[in-house]
């Protein structure tokens, strides 16, 4: 069980997606991503494997929930920041977390 002190420690913030691209490098299909996390933590890069359920053009500009608290991750050639959160179904499809209203980027979830 983890208890209330650890869950604390784990960082998770609103953040707009400002660029999306393909990540052809990836194991599996996946998109790398460009996330604007409001004045206090800044731009961040991170990829995520959402290819099934989502296209580009449809991700830009929305809002999602990531941890930006772990250490950066060395993902081939690309450095990833942060990492989104989504609920994974058994055939691996992620379902992005986001808030159901546009708020401040940078908001904590808590």
């Amino acid at each position: 069980m983890l208890t209330w002190t650890e869950f604390e420690k784990v960082e998770m913030r609103v953040g707009t997606i400002l660029e999306v691209n393909d990540f052809p490098e990836a194991r599996k299909p996946a998109y790398q991503f460009t996330i604007d996390f409001g004045s206090n933590i800044g731009i961040r890069k991170t990829s995520a494997q959402i290819t099934k359920r989502y296209r580009k053009e449809d991700l830009v500009n929305r809002q999602i929930i990531a941890v930006v608290n772990f250490p950066k991750k060395q993902i081939g050639k690309f450095m990833s920041e942060c990492l989104v959160l989504g609920a994974v179904g058994e055939e691996g499809d992620a379902i992005l977390l986001a808030p159901d209203f546009k708020i401040e980027n940078g908001l904590p979830i808590r």
